[in-house]
């Protein structure tokens, strides 16, 4: 399928990404979304020229498979380094959810231990969601902030950027699905467990124009949970199908470290938009981050970009700055991976102390320096999207 005279031009980033990309930009009759965001095309895999995948057709879809085949040998071909492509199809069309029998009665609750003292039952109603459905509706963009690792300030980051993305105007909610941690609550200052409305949904929790769910809201203080991923699939599950977000630009998730069990579970189980990575300079946590990126690559998730948090030092008293993690490490990676760089984040005890104190730097320090840059990292994700400030994506009350 390639230029054998070497005329086609390779176009930038990973060769997951140029496939990706090459895939979202076949445009479907009927929607508004493209194929990745419908969950049609899975199981990439990439062997020197060969890209392998499955074209999922999914529920309330009808596409002539031999077609669809075309128009992506034809975006493959303009990409100058594919020599073979290998689609399998699986045709789920015709699937159904499979609902209760009997009238009124209630979804299964999600799995859970029995011994869970101190767990309040996530299930409080509503119909269970149908294949190919969105289980938030509402919600335009939903965006994980992931790490591959702990300790580089991913939830830090992920309050700020949720509150720099209200403070520009967007209408933003903030789910903490770090089951294992949940730290979301302590660093916003707020407590108690949601309501249940009308509808018989819960309600998230408000501070400082966010919508706010966690699991922390819903264990007893210092309760550890010890859950599989099963576990933790369902509970996210129950996140997303019975919390009345409302209608929202940005859902913005803080994901568990890591690439293992739970991060993946919760991956799978989410209807991602697209995936912010964050790292700190140094090699070791730049090499994590790209593990991840990989990770999301290969579930048909996209990375807008990544953030570099603790990127230098400045001394309070002498204002040297110092670059104690190293510096660049980040912008690295986005440029060998062919993603934008969405920013520099210093290393600032404000961060800190706002945080143990539940009142995070956005909120505390609106006109700092510092904030000023959450908001320029706030516009770039939107200018990534599309999600113009002053469009109907804005917020408007």
């Amino acid at each position: 399928m390639s230029d054998t005279q070497g005329n086609t031009p390779t176009r930038a980033g990973s060769k997951t990404l140029q496939v990706l990309d090459a895939i979202r930009s076949i445009e479907l009759d009927g929607t508004d979304r493209d194929m990745v965001a419908l969950g049609m095309f899975k199981d990439l895999r990439i062997r020197e020229g060969v890209v392998e995948f499955t074209l999922v057709i999914p529920p309330g879809y009808s596409f002539v498979p031999e077609e669809m085949e075309e128009a992506i040998a034809e975006r493959f071909n303009e990409l100058g380094w594919v020599t073979e492509m290998a689609m399998s199809v699986r045709d789920e069309s015709k699937t159904t959810a499979q609902v209760p029998q009997g009238a009124g009665a209630a979804p299964p609750p999600p799995p859970q231990p029995q011994a869970a003292d101190g767990h309040r039952p996530l299930n409080v109603g509503g119909e269970p969601v149908a294949e190919g459905e969105n289980p938030v509706p509402g919600v335009k963009h939903v965006i994980a902030v992931g790490s591959g690792k702990g300790g580089v300030g991913k939830s830090t980051v992920s309050v700020n950027l949720a509150l720099a993305l209200a403070d520009i105007g967007y209408r933003v909610g903030l789910l903490d699905v770090d089951v294992y941690g949940p730290s979301i609550p302590l660093m916003l200052g707020v407590d108690g467990h949601p309501l249940i409305n009308a509808k018989q949904k819960l309600v998230p929790n408000e501070k400082h124009n966010l919508k706010i769910m966690s699991m922390g809201f819903l264990l007893k203080p210092n309760q550890a949970v010890v859950w599989r991923g099963p576990m933790v699939h369902g509970v996210v599950k129950q996140f997303l199908q019975d919390v009345d977000w409302g209608e929202l630009d940005f859902l913005i998730v803080d994901l568990p470290p890591g690439t293992g069990d739970a991060p993946l579970s919760l991956t799978q189980s989410l209807p991602l938009t697209a995936t912010v990575l964050v790292t700190t300079p140094q090699e070791v946590a730049a090499s994590v981050a790209a593990k991840a990126m990989t990770m999301f690559e290969r579930m048909g998730i996209r990375t807008l970009g990544v953030i570099e948090n603790m990127s230098y030092f400045i001394c309070p008293s002498c204002e040297t700055a110092t670059d104690i993690f190293d510096r660049g490490g980040g912008k690295l990676l986005a440029s060998d991976a062919g993603v934008p760089f969405l920013g520099e984040i210093p290393l600032d005890v404000r961060m800190r102390k706002g945080s143990d104190v539940g009142e995070p730097l956005m909120a505390q320090f609106p006109e700092s320096e510092l904030a000023e840059r959450f908001r320029e990292i706030a516009l770039r994700l939107a200018g990534v999207l599309g999600a113009q400030v002053g469009t109907t994506e804005a917020g408007e009350g």
